[in-house]
């Protein structure tokens, strides 16, 4: 029961966001661009992979980021509820 009263402090909250927003970027480096396989042997052939996936990740990113007719973020809900009732969204 104290793990639950814990979690609602704010300080438990800011630190779960934190490793929230770790867990959703090597999520997308596994899936998008194969982190859990090395390709080479050796800790330092593997740790220039890791650095030129991590590259690679921010990349594709920036992109989607600029990219603004994306399919990749999807609008709020409120601005397409504007859109569909007719009204202008800035």
């Amino acid at each position: 029961m104290r793990n639950r009263l814990d979690q609602q402090t704010e300080q438990w909250q800011r630190r779960y966001a934190i490793r929230a927003g770790i867990e959703a970027t090597l999520s997308q480096n596994v899936r998008a661009h194969g982190l859990r396989r090395s390709r080479y042997r050796g800790l330092t052939r593997t740790h220039v992979q890791h650095v030129l996936t991590a590259m690679a990740c921010n990349l594709s990113r920036l992109a989607d980021w600029y990219d603004t007719t994306s399919s990749a973020r999807r609008a709020p809900r409120f601005q397409t509820l504007c859109n569909t009732a007719g009204y202008a969204s800035n």
